[in-house]
């Protein structure tokens, strides 16, 4: 008895999705895409500002930039050691302290990207 109340529960299921589904095959049929929209708009946080009156937001920009023009510095002359330290280096021979370099400096653009991503 167990077996066809089950049965019978998704059948009841799938007959009350069928008009959903139906709804959806044109859609489907002619490459459009549904988007959800979020149960609520998203809001901007408000601005907050500094004891110094300035806006957080612009400080933190203007540090980040700050520090995004040493970083590239640093890089700069960490790619110009690597140029030269392959330069002097043998065809058949890889130099341990060259794949450091090539760490640093992939660590030093990580940075980079990730503050201007935000």
């Amino acid at each position: 008895m167990k077996r066809f109340s089950r049965r019978s529960g998704v059948v009841q299921a799938l007959t009350a999705l069928t008009p959903v589904l139906l709804a959806q095959i044109p859609k489907i049929a002619t490459g459009q895409q549904q988007t959800l929209e979020p149960p609520f708009p998203r809001q901007a946080p408000p601005d907050t500002r500094l004891p110094n009156g300035k806006m957080q937001r612009d400080e933190i920009l203007k540090a980040d930039y700050e520090q995004n023009v040493k970083d590239a510095a640093e890089l700069t002359r960490q790619a110009g050691d690597f140029q030269l330290d392959l330069e002097k280096s043998d065809r058949y021979v890889l130099s341990l302290a060259l794949l450091k370099k090539l760490d640093e400096i992939e660590k030093i653009t990580k940075r980079i990207r990730g503050r201007m991503k935000h």
